[in-house]
């Protein structure tokens, strides 16, 4: 071998070496898109604790030396608690229904949790009367609820992702039917109403932190913690589903049981924020987009976090403005509902597609 072969074979292995070392697998592109999630993490997680501070002691009735004071601070405890429960259901199952499903757009409301839930309170109200529905409440009908939801998407998951014909698709368009159409008798039901059950049955169907009862919490915070961390646990996974069926199974992958095993934990989340708190449709998608500007990453043990963070920030600060601010404490939801579908028609015009 000559002298100039000899070079030109050094040179290619050692541009060969720098351009392997110049190649990562890392969670995020640069240092710099890394240092500025954390500011950002940071940030909202400190403008979240600042919000719920606001919401705790801002505009208390009560003196600080009074002995009433300690009592109202737990009562607005108790709402805290019900946000970051709501945020961690909604952002963790946002984002990972959203992964195994590969579209950004759509939500686990698909799945029918809220069109059940609103069809077992009017018929509640409908069939035995205001009176069983205001009494419609406590640890028994809290866990009556949860497994009623947590059924139906496990029958749904057993039907249509089962067998060799296991369809993602087909399951997402037939939960959309059934929500539709419990929707359509939820409806029907409403308009035999009397007014003054109406109104009773509205107050419910808002999802409102003052429908949590602190009793349900010793049961559903155990329950969320654990999802969570098998949420968390399961981010590898993630990160693999989200890039479709066929790239999961060529990393060994088993695609089919893991997309059940991620959709009961969603329905599991789904189910308990729903029963505790009512409905909250957009408000999932609102956190999940959000999170998906302000993480610039693929990996789900970033993202999770990021979701979780900018979730608690929105429904904390909504409460504290709607509460302290404007005074229009009955239409938190309402706000929250309509950013959120604001940033869902955006989203859908600017990808001109769903």
């Amino acid at each position: 071998m000559s002298t100039l072969e000899y070079r030109n074979k050094e040179n290619v292995e050692i541009d060969s070496s720098l351009h392997h070392k110049s190649r990562s697998a890392r969670a995020f592109r640069s240092k710099k898109e890394e240092r500025r999630y954390w500011i950002l993490l940071i940030t909202f997680i400190a403008c979240g604790l600042l919000a719920s501070y606001g919401l705790l002691v801002y505009n208390n009735p009560v003196p600080i030396d009074s002995p009433s004071f300690i009592p109202v601070v737990i009562r607005r405890i108790v709402a805290i608690v019900a946000m970051i429960i709501a945020a961690i259901c909604h952002s963790l199952s946002t984002v990972a229904f959203q992964s195994i499903t590969n579209n950004k757009i759509i939500t686990p409301s698909l799945l029918g949790f809220e069109s059940l839930y609103s069809t077992i309170h009017t018929s509640t109200i409908f069939f035995f009367g205001a009176s069983a529905l205001i009494n419609f409440s406590g640890i028994s009908s809290f866990i009556f609820q949860v497994i009623l939801m947590v059924l139906m998407s496990l029958i749904l998951y057993g039907w249509l992702l089962s067998g060799k014909y296991g369809n993602l698709q087909l399951m997402l368009l037939v939960g959309i039917i059934i929500g539709t159409g419990l929707n359509s008798v939820s409806t029907f039901m409403r308009r035999l109403l009397a007014p003054s059950e109406f109104d009773i049955l509205q107050a419910k169907l808002f999802g409102s932190v003052n429908h949590a009862d602190a009793a349900y919490f010793p049961i559903v915070i155990p329950m969320v913690i654990i999802i969570g961390l098998l949420l968390i646990a399961h981010s590898k996974n993630l990160n693999v589903l989200s890039l479709g069926k066929d790239v999961s199974t060529s990393f060994g992958v088993r695609h089919q049981s893991s997309v059940i095993y991620t959709l009961i934990l969603v329905a599991i989340l789904m189910s308990i924020s729903t029963a505790l708190i009512g409905p909250l449709t957009f408000y999932g998608f609102l956190v999940a987009t959000l999170s998906y500007q302000a993480a610039p990453t693929y990996d789900h043990r970033y993202i999770f976090p990021m979701a979780f963070a900018i979730g608690f920030l929105i429904i904390t600060s909504a409460y504290f403005l709607m509460y302290h601010v404007f005074n229009a404490q009955g239409v938190v939801s309402v706000i929250i509902e309509l950013f959120g579908g604001v940033i869902f028609l955006i989203v859908i015009l600017r990808k001109r597609a769903l």
